[in-house]
């Protein structure tokens, strides 16, 4: 066993300082990527066996006052926040709360007869039939209290029966988000500092607020006719919902990437069941390949768990490959980003296998 072992960190030791030294060619295919997508800002977080392989920042967090994107440069989640809300559900589950099968209903008092049949899994997999709020629905320059936006919510009428088809819906993290403030006695954002952020030394994630002064925070951009602008405003009440109004940066996604090897938040069978695809009323999967806060796909038969996201001038995008113990996580500061094809290809330029084909084939 002593020999096995032995063999075993030999390996690591000749794996990791090759892994290294490839990462050293990455920055050129950043550097092209981002000029040529008119990207102003990315960081990159590269992890390998436990390791971080790179964690670096290109470009600039603030293209006005010229200051560049570090490793702790702060980026909004957009829908990677998701995972977190998921993963505050499946907390009350752990803690018998709440059971994931539970009608909405039996938490949130007066919610309309077409909502009857509309479990917490339905939200959390987005196949509850709760349509997707756009800005016609609401006004982004207006706040709103939870009450009002769970009031409007029961205003949609339903894309489909809860479970019989799949639809990404924004609005039914909402929903979740105000479901735990109620079951737990405290607002969301809350919950996830305490149960979540604070035990994994996550010290710079945390609920958006463009109030308070945040260290490092970077600025977000959209692309108007081939120039740079700064995000439109969106009010504060709309910047702290469940469905995706974070603040993190690669370093804390590093220590929350290590949590998810382990059982320090959740347990074993709780990321298993985030993991795995959830069934349709009929028994099929989800034609969206999604469990709770996240996607289940794969690139040539290697497993990847990820999620992406959008909002404000910011995306983002985490994949996690985990048959090759291998995860890679771009923070962009522009809303026509695409880290999603980032992350893949600099996967695959570090594990050829899991290369997109349509790139490879290049």
């Amino acid at each position: 066993m002593k020999r096995q072992i032995a063999i075993l960190f030999l390996l690591l030791s000749l794996a990791l300082p090759h892994f290294a030294q490839q990462a050293d060619k990455i920055d050129e295919y950043v550097d092209s990527e981002m000029q040529k997508q008119h990207i102003p800002g990315l960081a990159l977080l590269v992890i390998k066996d436990g390791q971080i392989v790179k964690a670096k920042g290109y470009g600039y967090a603030n293209v006005e006052l010229k200051v560049p994107v570090t490793a702790e440069t702060i980026f909004q989640s957009g829908s990677m926040g998701k995972q977190f809300t998921a993963s505050a559900v499946m907390l009350l589950v752990q803690e018998g709360k709440l059971q994931l099968n539970d009608k909405v209903s039996k938490y949130l008092d007066g919610t309309p007869e077409s909502w009857k049949d509309i479990t917490i899994r339905h939200l959390l997999t987005h196949t509850s039939g709760i349509k997707n709020y756009s800005q016609k629905d609401l006004n982004f320059r207006l706040d709103y209290t939870e009450d009002e936006l769970l009031k409007k919510a029961e205003t949609f009428p339903l894309d489909f029966p809860p479970g019989t088809r799949w639809r990404y819906s924004n609005t039914g993290y909402q929903v979740l988000g105000i479901l735990i403030g109620k079951i737990s006695g405290s607002f969301y954002g809350d919950f996830l500092r305490e149960r979540i952020f604070k035990p994994l030394a996550m010290n710079s994630t945390r609920i958006i607020s463009e109030a308070d002064i945040v260290p490092n925070r970077a600025a977000g951009y959209d692309l108007i006719k081939g120039e740079l602008k700064n995000q439109q405003y969106v009010s504060p009440s709309l910047n702290t919902t469940a469905d995706g109004s974070l603040y993190f940066n690669i370093l804390d996604l590093a220590r929350w990437d290590a949590a998810l090897y382990t059982e320090k938040v959740l347990s074993r069978a709780s990321l298993d069941q985030m993991w795995t695809v959830a069934a349709l009323n009929d028994g099929t999967p989800n034609p969206g390949k999604y469990g709770f806060g996240w996607a289940i796909t794969a690139a040539q038969g290697h497993k990847i768990i990820e999620h992406g996201g959008a909002w404000q001038g910011f995306r983002s995008n985490i994949s996690r490959y985990v048959d090759d113990r291998m995860t890679i996580v771009v923070l962009a500061n522009l809303s026509r980003a695409n880290p999603e094809s980032i992350s893949h290809h600099v996967a695959g330029l570090y594990v050829p296998a899991v290369m997109p084909q349509a790139e490879a084939a290049r």
